[in-house]
């Protein structure tokens, strides 16, 4: 099969173009989309920065493209959008659709350790995989410059692949990203399916755990997290984030947005300062 991306949709907006596409992932074996906004151009020899954008639970790569609106500042600004799917797709593994926070649409950016989920390795598909592929067949993109952002399941995702691999992006941020799972019902049900029942492993994935061992963070981290969002005190854990941050001397900007809850609509609101937030650290 052609891992070479094939273009499935086209869309114009904000004088750039939304972009579509589909490959076959040899990481996960299976095919997959991803989704593009490169800004308008005036100069065709110009290269964009990217930013990631990782989606949360019962996403795939359009719910961001279509909801956010990131694509106003980001255009204005030169930064090009780089939206994957959350998962793989397709596999029939027996139980990869029985709930909506496990398994398809639910990949948690890791990569699973148990046999029946081995397809599951979302982290090394962001971390290596699709910036290769991206480099390697978009000229227009300057992968050595990147950013990351999610939200909720995303926002970990987020979270832990910036501070695992610090050389590789200028910045992170993130809305109302799940940063200790190992504490929180999704987190938990996530990592005793794919990775088992060592909790050394779980370490490997908790944002809250890997902050105290990465004290060379010198970009600020920005989350935004909605004081309406009903996941907040259960799932979210936002605090207990701040508090690692705090005791490693890592520099957090973590914004409580009164009123605001877990959806779109929250993140269309604050994404404006997120892609400016990224741009200031992509272009020094």
């Amino acid at each position: 099969m052609d891992s070479k991306p094939t273009e499935i949709s086209s869309s114009k907006m904000f004088d750039g173009f939304n972009k579509r596409y589909r490959h076959f992932s040899p990481t996960l074996g299976c095919s997959m989309t991803f989704s593009i906004y490169f800004p308008p151009s005036p100069n065709p020899s110009d290269k964009f920065p990217v930013l990631y954008w990782l989606s949360g639970l019962t996403c795939s790569d359009e719910n961001f493209i279509i909801k956010s609106g990131a694509q106003r500042v980001a255009s204005i600004e030169g930064v090009a959008l780089i939206a994957p799917d959350t998962s793989p797709r397709g596999l029939n593994v027996e139980g990869e659709s029985d709930s909506w926070d496990f398994g398809v649409g639910a990949g948690f950016y890791l990569n699973a350790k148990q046999d029946k989920w081995k397809n599951w390795r979302m982290y090394d598909y962001v971390v290596k995989e699709l910036p290769t592929l991206l480099s390697e067949n978009f000229p227009q993109l300057d992968t050595s410059r990147a950013s990351i952002s999610g939200h909720s399941m995303g926002g970990h995702g987020a979270l832990t692949i910036y501070l695992k691999n610090l050389e590789k992006y200028k910045s992170v941020s993130a809305f109302a990203p799940i940063v200790n799972p190992m504490n929180c019902p999704w987190g938990q049900k996530a990592f005793t399916n794919y990775l088992g029942e060592n909790k050394a492993d779980w370490e490997e994935y908790d944002a809250t755990l890997l902050v105290s061992k990465f004290k060379d963070v010198s970009a600020t981290i920005l989350i935004d997290q909605g004081e309406d969002d009903k996941f907040l005190h259960d799932q979210l854990l936002p605090n207990n984030f701040a508090e690692a941050c705090r005791s490693a001397t890592v520099p957090l900007l973590l914004r409580m947005q009164p009123g605001y809850d877990h959806s779109y609509y929250f993140i269309a609101t604050f994404i404006d300062d997120h892609i400016r937030h990224h741009a200031q650290a992509l272009c020094l």
